[in-house]
């Protein structure tokens, strides 16, 4: 698609900038779906006390003007050749600031902080919702009832928050007080003063009702949340204006000439990897492991902890998505990189497949507590290494750690599976830990199923990227997207008798059987004296 600017045609690009964890990347892509410039920052995380994790508020703004001017740069080509711009951010990690002069009363609180989980705990053992179910017989209420929250859910951090911070309480009772995920926070500051989400973000708070399409003003009543605090929430491919043309020089419209996608991370990887069909299921291993399937035109009401979620909103289009996940994934690698277990990621696959067992040593990667599904829910569980032998090599640590997320996968999809009662489309498996070919073969040979490892790895970037191509005409059709995105590697379950007949490989069935008693044994670890 070409720009007719100047009496002459100029080749037009999307540009793409991914919020994540550890890094903030940039991407521009041309037609082709192809990377014709990048540009990443460090996302630096503040721990200033235990189980506290932080990010400064301003230090993020001023990475993600960085790394969106960079990549232009990088492209060689020009802010007014952008013809959309598509923004996918990690979700669960808030802000509060002030409505006149956007100042943050406080830094981010991360999705990976655990200052909440008294409050969670105490309230996943009340049965207040339940018992408004039993009254009520509605719906969404038994859907309420069933949640089991988690420390990544914003609701009992935003809860801690205006207990423990007098100014958001002043700011609060003077109707100056604004509050919102990384995406509403950078759209505020883009636009200097538009205070609003996308559905994906909304949805994934935990504050948000997905039947009634709105924030949930009875769960804000019970838990004590103003609902005056909360940002408008708008489709995913919503005009939300202008950005100041002070910041890259041009003012870039956010619609028309260029679109602005919000979208969280996960659904944006959902939408990435083209799982546009029920049935379809999206693994993104990365900091974290997160395991969505497409629920099709309605919410599914988990009794086990998948959470539902809004994956997307385009117009009269509702998409809903059914997910769990496990935390720690990518940590537990970096730890053992740290403990020089091994000194480049890449060797890791190969010292695995160097020993024939883990010679029965089980690893637990519970750096953040467990957050894998009902019944192993425990923020207060612990990492541990169990089995150890004076015949423990660093090779058979290695295969402990990485038989480890493989095994989260199978928890998960086990769940997945008795829970939705969808079959299973495609399979596919995304993020940094996807590029190890020990895990991607066991995790097969544990589903039973083909898994397909695409050659993008980064998959929330170029899914923001898509539903802002999408929006503006760059690419006209899904069918078009499928094309452009190409499949890397298939792996085949080993010993199935045939696809989809569940784990046949009896060698792990005893280890991981050893694995899940190791997870029990690490629960409930860290108390208060």
């Amino acid at each position: 698609m070409g720009s007719q600017r100047n009496g002459f045609k100029k080749e037009s690009f999307i540009l793409s900038v991914d919020v994540g964890t550890t890094s903030i990347r940039c991407h521009v892509y041309d037609k082709e779906a192809k990377i014709r410039g990048s540009c990443t920052s460090k996302v630096v995380a503040l721990y200033p006390e235990v189980g506290h994790v932080e990010m400064d508020p301003e230090a993020l703004w001023k990475s993600f003007i960085t790394v969106v001017k960079g990549a232009v740069q990088d492209a060689g080509v020009q802010m007014r050749q952008i013809e959309a711009l598509g923004i996918s951010t990690q979700r669960g990690t808030f802000t509060t600031w002030d409505r006149k002069t956007g100042v943050p009363f406080h830094n981010f609180i991360s999705w990976q902080d655990q200052r909440a989980a008294d409050l969670v705990k105490s309230w996943n053992r009340s049965c207040t919702m339940k018992m408004l179910y039993f009254l009520t017989r509605q719906k969404r209420l038994l859907a309420a009832s069933l949640i089991v929250f988690s420390t990544q859910h914003v609701t009992f951090r935003l809860v801690w928050a205006l207990t423990h911070y007098k100014q958001v309480r002043q700011a609060v009772a003077e109707g100056n007080c604004c509050f919102g995920t990384i995406d509403t926070w950078l759209l505020f500051k883009l636009t200097k003063g538009v205070h609003a989400t996308d559905y994906s973000n909304a949805s994934s708070t935990g504050i948000f009702d997905s039947y009634q399409m709105c924030w949930s003003g009875f769960l804000c009543s019970l838990v004590s949340l103003p609902l005056s605090i909360f940002p408008k929430v708008e489709n995913t491919s919503h005009d939300f204006g202008s950005t100041d043309p002070s910041i890259f020089g041009v003012p870039i419209p956010i619609m028309s000439c260029g679109d602005c996608i919000w979208m969280a991370d996960q659904q944006a990887a959902m939408f990435g990897e083209c799982c546009f069909d029920v049935g379809d299921v999206k693994i993104t291993m990365g900091t974290g492991t997160f395991m969505d399937i497409n629920t099709g035109s309605k919410p599914h009401t988990s009794v086990t902890g998948l959470y539902p979620l809004v994956g997307w909103k385009i117009g009269p289009e509702v998409v809903y998505l059914a997910e769990g996940n496990a935390a720690d994934t990518g940590k537990a690698i970096k730890w053992a990189q740290e403990l020089e277990l091994f000194s480049d990621v890449r060797e890791t696959s190969a010292m695995a497949y160097s020993v024939s067992d883990s010679d029965g040593v089980c690893f637990v990667p519970s750096f953040s507590g467990l957050q894998v599904a009902a019944p192993l829910n425990d923020p207060k569980a612990c990492a541990s290494l169990m089995g150890l032998k004076p015949s423990t090599t660093k090779s058979h640590l290695v295969r402990a750690i990485l038989e480890s997320v493989a095994f989260r996968n199978k928890q998960l999809f086990e769940t997945m599976l008795r829970e939705t009662h969808i079959p299973i489309t495609k399979i596919r498996v995304d993020g940094g830990v996807s590029s190890n070919d020990f895990i991607m073969q066991l995790t097969a040979d544990l589903f039973g199923r083909k898994v397909a490892r695409p050659q993008h790895h980064e998959m929330s970037c170029l899914g923001a990227a898509f539903v802002a191509g999408l929006g503006v005409g760059f690419w006209r059709t899904r069918e078009e997207l499928k094309k452009l995105q190409s499949t890397g590697e298939v792996f085949l379950p080993k010993d199935a008798h045939k696809e989809g007949a569940g784990c046949q490989n009896r060698e792990y069935i005893h280890t991981f059987q050893s694995w899940e008693r190791a997870l029990r044994r690490s629960m409930n670890w860290y108390s208060k004296p």
